[in-house]
């Protein structure tokens, strides 16, 4: 069983190839607008490094948000390009979930709650909540102050990770339950606990009207160059 898994919805991008549940190889950067030139190069790569072809594929799994209105939609487009062009199924894995997915395989013994979250510019961040058995806290957007997660942090510890957290430590408070994990990056790789467990239950998505999860409506902005008139 050979999957690719592309995660493209924060500003890492990132591409991994598993065989039988394993990873085999996989690609990352953290260079800024690096997703339109970089994703089909680093499948490219990896295809090469493994020796293996797109036909082979079983299945294409893709990171479906929320995050980067421009990542999300250069992501689902590659996946679902291949999805039709070969004829395989498409497995989409919400963004925060996969990243608790990837720190609970990082961490085999840890018994508590994680809180992935993505920078949504200002003091806002995409949260969510999740224990090994599955969501605690849905998905939201939510403006980051002191004691917001308490309710949480009150019952046990819980681990913050993504840009977000980075961003918004000192906003959160001092809590002696509260863990930060600054060594944590997204990636690829922590699609495939969910991916396997949605492709045996066979919940795979409709090629052609799969949409990515944004959250908050895109909304274009006027550019400001100066010189140029309306």
């Amino acid at each position: 069983m050979l999957l690719l898994l592309l995660e493209t919805a924060t500003p890492v991008c990132s591409v991994a190839l598993a065989c039988n549940g394993k990873i085999l190889a996989e690609r990352h950067s953290a260079e800024s607008n690096a997703h339109s030139s970089k994703l089909a190069l680093f499948i490219d790569q990896l295809m090469n490094e493994c020796k293996v072809s797109p036909h082979q594929l079983d299945a294409v799994c893709v990171s479906s948000g929320p995050g980067s209105y421009t990542g999300l939609r250069i992501g689902v487009s590659s996946a679902k390009g291949f999805c039709y062009a070969l004829s395989v199924p498409l497995l989409s894995v919400p963004t925060l979930q996969g990243m608790a997915a990837q720190y609970f395989a990082q961490h085999p013994d840890y018994q508590g709650l994680v809180c992935p979250m993505i920078d949504a510019r200002r003091m806002e961040c995409y949260t969510a909540i999740y224990s090994r058995d599955g969501e605690v806290k849905p998905v939201s957007a939510d403006i980051i102050e002191a004691g917001i997660y308490d309710t949480y942090l009150n019952q046990g510890q819980v681990v913050f990770c993504g840009d977000g957290a980075a961003k918004t430590q000192s906003l959160l408070g001092v809590h002696p339950n509260a863990v930060y994990a600054p060594e944590f990056e997204i990636s690829a790789a922590g699609l495939l606990p969910v991916a396997l467990d949605k492709l045996a239950r066979n919940q795979v998505e409709d090629v052609a009207y799969f949409e990515p999860y944004y959250l908050k409506d895109f909304v274009a902005k006027k550019s400001v160059v100066r010189g140029l008139r309306n």
